[in-house]
């Protein structure tokens, strides 16, 4: 495989890392600026409040996106390898 080539496929591996984890670490994000500005308004400051609707909505998230995300990470290996046999 030429350099050019396998710099090509480094750069898809690394996007593709970016386009899979990005939308559950958004949906991680959102929920816990939602519950920090929910303890902010109600005064709550009790640091083990977040983990738990955070944990949910990563779950929920995961539930919804692990097909796609499943069928992105297997299209993916499955050029590498038929780009390996040649």
């Amino acid at each position: 495989m030429p350099p050019a080539a396998l710099l090509e496929q480094a750069q898809n591996a690394l996007m593709l890392s970016v386009a899979v984890a990005l939308p559950v670490l958004g949906v991680a994000a959102m929920v816990g600026l939602a519950v920090a500005a929910l303890q902010a308004a109600s005064q709550i400051q009790d640091p083990t409040i977040a983990h738990l609707p955070r944990l949910l909505a990563v779950i929920a998230a995961l539930v919804l996106l692990g097909p796609w995300m499943g069928s992105q990470i297997a299209t993916f290996a499955e050029r590498m390898l038929m780009m390996a046999a040649r």
